[in-house]
């Protein structure tokens, strides 16, 4: 799934008719003063960075006057919030709040199908909440062919214990926010707090939103606004895996290639997705080697990224081997990994007798493969060598470079 911020996420919601505070976008203390200015204070600045609770870690403030709103964006733009150098801040109306309520939507893997969480206990941490009260939580799922019937959303909240216009406004919010998620192809849509204002409104105070970023071909109007491939971060994406990304993107119909950047390291590493992988890497750091990076392909990957996927690897500074491998069960044409990763190769300047590539692979097409792994100077290994011990055998070669050197 593609992050996205919580000022794109908050427009598609306004854009539903689900009502936000009023919000714009400042990147300088000057900016957020006059940002301000035009809300009218006070106002709430929040660090803008993908990621939630910012509560916790003290990302989002509260300004009264011009000479907090400069002092306090300041600071928000010197922060590093769970590893993401904030470099925007958020500036919103601040509104009078007499209910706050918890409600996310997203998809139940077990059940494949979307399941509402909700609570009349908003702005808390709701995973402590079911697990201290869980009789506060309410857990719903919603049909994945026939969605949500407007008397199914008025249900959710009135088994709370929800009623009378609090009611009626929450359910008209949910039945908003279910049509997003199915209209948006969301992943994940998280309202905390969903509150009730004083003049009797029904606001999504703030929001996390995720598109399923394999659904972007169907969603032009979401270019630019969804962080694709940032599903498995932890920390902002650097240039190289952003250009893999895009890789990976260029033919979304066939396989994946997916590369994740690792500090230090020399050797290139591309492996088959899933349990084989992992036992590759880790049976190259037990065996002393140092990875330059987790990558991994599956689906049966087409030439093109294969060998785009390779280039990457290749390109990272300091990378003076390449070990690829699959396990022995996998549908990936090992013919197709063995053209694309010749031509990165030979592309990108780098000789197999001088430069270390060791490859591990079976599956279909593998005597074909083996010739073009031979045929490129390539040490192979078929099915009667472990990942393991092909991972012994690349490290060996990597620390005979360095006696060389």
């Amino acid at each position: 799934m593609g992050k996205m911020l919580e000022n794109f996420s908050k427009r598609i919601l306004a854009e539903a008719g689900i009502a936000v505070p009023r919000n714009a976008v400042a990147r300088t203390p000057e900016e957020a003063v006059e940002e301000a200015g035009k809300l009218g204070y006070p106002v709430v600045l929040k660090a803008l960075v993908p990621v939630g609770k910012r509560g916790k870690t003290g990302a989002i403030k509260f300004a009264h006057n011009s000479a907090e709103a400069a002092a306090l964006t300041k600071e928000l733009l010197s922060m590093t919030v769970r590893y993401f150098p904030v470099d925007k801040v958020l500036v919103e109306e601040k509104i009078a709040i007499t209910q706050e309520w918890y409600l996310s939507i997203m998809i139940d893997k077990q059940r494949q199908a979307p399941v509402i969480i909700s609570s009349l206990d908003g702005g808390v941490d709701v995973e402590e909440l079911s697990r201290v009260h869980p009789e506060r939580v309410l857990t719903r799922h919603v049909d994945p062919l026939f969605g949500m019937a407007e008397f199914e959303a008025k249900e959710v909240w009135a088994d709370l214990g929800l009623s009378g216009k609090p009611l009626n406004l929450a359910t008209q919010a949910l039945a908003r926010l279910v049509r997003v998620f199915w209209e948006k192809d969301v992943s994940l849509l998280e309202i905390n707090p969903l509150v009730l204002t004083e003049s009797g409104e029904v606001m999504a105070a703030a929001s996390v939103m995720s598109i399923d970023d394999c659904a972007m071909f169907r969603h032009p109007e979401l270019v630019g606004m969804v962080q694709l491939g940032s599903e498995r971060t932890w920390r902002p994406q650097t240039a190289l895996e952003m250009r893999m990304v895009e890789v990976n993107e260029s033919d979304p119909y066939r396989g994946t290639a997916r590369y994740t950047e690792m500090n230090g390291g020399d050797i290139g590493f591309l492996c088959g997705g899933g349990g084989g992988s992992l036992l590759a890497f880790d049976a190259l750091v037990s065996y002393g080697g140092q990875p330059a990076n987790y990558s991994e392909v599956g689906g049966n990957p087409a030439e093109g990224k294969v060998y785009g996927i390779t280039k990457g690897i290749l390109a990272k500074p300091g990378v003076r081997g390449l070990f690829v491998s699959h396990n022995i069960t996998n549908n990936t044409q090992v013919d197709v990994m063995a053209r694309g990763v010749a031509r990165a190769l030979e592309d990108s300047g780098k000789d197999p007798r001088v430069f270390p590539v060791v490859v591990r692979e079976a599956g279909v097409n593998d005597e074909i493969a083996k010739e073009i792994f031979l045929r490129a100077g390539i040490e192979y290994y078929g099915d009667d060598t472990t990942i393991s011990e092909a991972a012994r055998r690349m490290v060996k070669r990597i620390k005979e470079l360095e006696g060389r050197e």
